[in-house]
């Protein structure tokens, strides 16, 4: 039985409307992409942040980590405890989907949760870095994921052979965030542009969707500001539902 046309059906059918139309979409994926698998928001009601549980300008400082990188290490394994049950949601699915079809050219995210990985999406850039690979910051050295896991659970502060500290690829504040100019790229390259679970609130990933030409669709809980850029569409409803409204009329759009 058809639901009533309300406010949420009439923007599942604008957005549907623009992905058909659209050859090439891309998506800056942000914390609201992956509460429902799971974790929270860094800035939401359950996060970081908020709850100070663990304190961010000591877990995600550069300058601290160098001080002392325990405090970052006591959030990880906590983190990857959790990263290792979880599983991508519905969004994350429809994007690999929409990928598959030719449509969607490529996810940017500012996530470090590797979801978008684990639902088999291809090129992904990872702004804010992630855990695949680790280095030591003495002399360099390269540490897999599977190894950096073991030394994470067996110590304290993971060191190299050499004694140094061995830090994860993960953005700090007081980094520079990665692939910026092949996203500034895509943006101004994609015909329709999709911010999904992010209020762009961090720079310089934030104005990544201002550099496009195409249009945008903001998918998020929260207020999202992109002035000057051209929102065509925003939508503030639960991510899974409503993208599970737009897949269900796109089934066969390929």
């Amino acid at each position: 039985m058809k639901k009533s046309h309300d406010a949420i059906d009439e923007q599942v059918d604008q957005c549907v409307g623009l992905t058909r139309n659209a050859e090439n979409i891309v998506a800056l994926t942000g914390a609201g992409i992956s509460t429902s698998a799971g974790i929270s928001d860094f800035r939401g009601p359950q996060g970081l942040y908020v709850t100070r549980r663990y304190d961010p300008e000591k877990v995600f400082d550069i300058n601290y980590f160098l001080h002392d990188p325990k405090p970052f290490y006591d959030f990880t394994r906590d983190f990857l405890t959790l990263e290792s049950k979880i599983q991508p949601t519905f969004t994350h699915r429809f994007l690999t989907q929409l990928q598959s079809a030719g449509k969607l050219k490529a996810v940017i995210t500012q996530n470090i949760d590797g979801l978008h990985t684990k639902a088999l999406t291809k090129n992904v850039l990872e702004v804010h870095g992630g855990y695949q690979k680790s280095f030591c910051l003495k002399c360099g050295q390269e540490f897999s994921f599977q190894v950096m896991t073991e030394k994470i659970f067996k110590e304290d502060v993971p060191r190299c052979r050499c004694g140094g500290v061995v830090k994860p690829d993960v953005v700090f504040f007081g980094e520079n965030v990665k692939y910026l100019n092949e996203a500034y790229d895509l943006s101004e390259k994609a015909d329709l542009f999709f911010v999904i679970g992010s209020s762009c609130v961090v720079q310089p990933a934030a104005s990544i969707p201002t550099a496009t030409h195409g249009k945008i669709v903001v998918v998020n809980q929260g207020d999202v500001d992109l002035y000057p850029a051209d929102v065509v569409l925003t939508v503030k409803d639960d991510i899974d539902r409503f993208f599970e409204g737009v897949a269900d009329q796109l089934l066969n759009f390929h």
